[in-house]
């Protein structure tokens, strides 16, 4: 009696699957979806805001329509007062309150602004930021998360909120396509 191991299996399925043109199965996969679209490929290297790399507590969720709700960002674990860093450069457009909570938001150019609640600062807007470059610290005075202590991180690409992990990492999905020489 034979036996085989999931991962062997799933070895010999990789090696089947490259001799077999898989697109006459599922169609031929066109240049454009093969590649992924340009825009959703990192444009630059940024950094963590928070160090170390912090903890994902809550993801980003794009509301289906700009007014229905979601999450337009990701929240990050963090500890009481810890330092906030720019994840890259630019200039500081905005620092001061919304509602009830201290907020940053650093352009960096080409339409690309981050946010960051709620954090202090002594920065104004105006000033340049280099990336690494302290922002300020998490407020303390603070319930955004229920889990704990968090900094909410949202990303705007011109009018629209983005995925700020995708500029950290490159999200696009991976698409097995067969062997070729």
């Amino acid at each position: 009696m034979l036996v085989f191991s999931p991962g062997l299996l799933f070895a010999a399925a990789v090696i089947l699957a490259s001799q077999v043109h898989l697109p006459l199965m599922f169609g031929d996969v066109p240049e454009s979806v093969a590649a992924g679209p340009a825009s959703a490929a990192p444009r630059e290297a940024w950094g963590w805001p928070l160090s170390p790399r912090p903890a994902v507590v809550r993801s980003f969720d794009a509301p289906e329509r700009p007014w229905l709700s979601g999450h337009r960002g990701v929240d990050l674990a963090s500890a009481p007062a810890q330092e906030l860093h720019s994840p890259a450069p630019g200039v500081v457009v905005f620092a001061g309150q919304v509602v009830d909570r201290p907020v940053v938001t650093v352009d960096h150019g080409n339409g690309l602004r981050s946010s960051f609640e709620p954090i202090e600062t002594t920065l104004s807007s105006g000033d340049r930021v280099e990336a690494g470059q302290t922002l300020g610290r998490l407020w303390t005075g603070s319930t955004h998360c229920r889990a704990g202590p968090c900094v909410h991180w949202g990303v705007r690409d011109g009018d629209d909120y983005v995925n700020p992990l995708k500029f950290l990492a490159d999200t696009r999905p991976s698409i097995l396509l067969p062997w070729s020489e």
